[in-house]
């Protein structure tokens, strides 16, 4: 069982002396009764604010007007929380007003389910649980807090944690919370892309984040935040697939073994798919040709949308257009050019979201699938081993020696120089040498220009 922080029983003792009360609240009591870590603990008290502040006064007033403040202790922070209860949420996010109260009964009314809805005693160590959290918890269930349409109605924002406590706990949607979502999806339309964003990232840390997902196709979530997934639901593939690609993407997903980033690839990885789709009268099968160039298009904004960095984009599209490769025996030139290609930052993203692209087909699958990725992660280390050049840092020159050198002028040349003498060296590792360089550099400098008219 996880053990409270002692600075936690310090900042609930401290109120106590001062005559007032205190709890351990919140999804850190949930974690405690499941025996999950716990990575934010969070205390409330029948202290009013200005009190708190009185009481530690280098406390950070964090949210005063709602009753919050931050405890710094031991370089951990701690929420200490008026007990409260709201009024209507007009945003769908933020009550409109909040008014103190001394019950915690009242307060823990206002959360979102009631396994989050149990508070606990640290003098006496007991559970305050008015709602059945307890019962809940211990029958794998999700039920929001009194009525589900309300609880939606007042943050939009928990139909998503809904389904996201589904996947990270493994538990089962109680059917009137399931069946509250649709009728407030008005209200999750309010929620912002960092929300969002914030909650697939915490699903993706799920054993099987497809729990979710399955969750936001059924009740119309995904229309809202990425209906081109939705595309591909009962899509039938071909020969080389036992499911369609909307069961394939939550597969593959649940089977990549990664960080949330490369967990969203996998889920995006083909959603090029419907789009590309065509019957081939050769092979009397569907194809998808192209399909990893025009998901890496669709993903894009996607990625966009859901405020992901510039540098989080980036990877996921970059996944998603480079997923696709079939090592069949290559050449030591052409596995030089793919790892150009891709990018060396990328071969153990790829090489994860291979395997689960594989592992992904279903009931057809077989471990011996996997003999050609072992083939090609053998190949790779062994082109890496010998050093040649990947990048135009890798060469022997660089557009300091063009200029010094050959007399070339500072700009877009001396880019496509240094790539057409990385061409030379990816298929014969050989000529990265000074000289050779230099030489080949002056031809291409002047094929360069006379193509340009320059």
């Amino acid at each position: 069982m996880t053990r409270v922080p002692d600075d936690v029983v310090a900042i609930c003792e401290r109120l106590r002396a001062k005559g007032k009360r205190a709890w351990i609240v919140g999804g850190c009591v949930r974690n405690v009764l499941i025996d999950k870590p716990v990575a934010d603990w969070d205390v409330a008290t029948d202290a009013l604010p200005q009190e708190l502040m009185k009481l530690f006064p280098k406390a950070i007033p964090t949210g005063l007007q709602h009753g919050t403040v931050t405890i710094v202790a031991s370089g951990h922070h701690y929420e200490l929380t008026t007990l409260r209860g709201e009024s209507t949420y007009t945003d769908g996010r933020r009550p409109d007003a909040v008014h103190f109260v001394d019950d915690i009964a009242a307060d823990l009314a206002r959360r979102d389910f009631t396994m989050n809805a149990i508070a606990v005693d640290p003098a006496s160590g007991a559970l305050i649980d008015p709602f059945g959290g307890r019962k809940d918890i211990d029958a794998k269930t999700v039920r929001a807090v009194g009525k589900a349409v309300e609880r939606f109605s007042e943050d939009g924002l928990r139909v998503l944690r809904a389904a996201r406590f589904a996947a990270t706990l493994e538990f089962e949607l109680d059917p009137e919370t399931l069946g509250a979502i649709a009728p407030t999806l008005d209200t999750f339309r309010k929620v912002s892309a960092e929300r969002v964003r914030d909650e697939w990232v915490k699903t993706m840390k799920a054993p099987q984040p497809s729990r979710a997902f399955e969750i936001m196709r059924q009740t119309g979530i995904l229309a809202i935040t990425c209906p081109e997934l939705l595309e591909g639901v009962g899509m039938e593939q071909n020969k080389w697939h036992a499911l369609d690609v909307w069961k394939h993407g939550m597969a593959c997903m649940d089977a990549c073994v990664g960080d949330p980033m490369l967990r969203i690839a996998a889920l995006l990885h083909d959603v090029g798919k419907p789009r590309s789709r065509a019957f081939s009268d050769k092979t009397q099968d569907w194809t998808f040709y192209d399909h990893d160039k025009i998901g890496a298009e669709i993903a894009f904004p996607i990625a966009t949308r859901l405020k992901l960095s510039n540098d989080e984009r980036d990877r996921v599209v970059a996944l998603v257009r480079h997923h696709l490769f079939h090592y069949d025996a290559w050449s030591d030139q052409a596995v030089r050019r793919w790892i150009k290609r891709v990018g060396p930052e990328r071969l153990q993203d790829l090489y994860a979201l291979n395997e689960a692209d594989l592992r992904g087909k279903g009931p057809i699958f077989k471990e011996s699938d996997l003999a050609a990725l072992a083939l090609l992660k053998a190949h790779v280390e062994k082109v890496l081993a010998e050093g040649a050049a990947l990048t135009t840092r890798d060469l022997a020159i660089d557009g300091n020696d063009l200029m010094k050198v050959l007399g070339l002028p500072r700009g877009r040349i001396i880019g496509q120089v240094l790539e057409a003498l990385l061409e030379v060296v990816l298929a014969d590792p050989a000529q990265n040498e000074r000289e050779a360089l230099l030489a080949r550099a002056k031809e291409a400098a002047a094929q360069i220009q006379g193509a340009s008219g320059g």
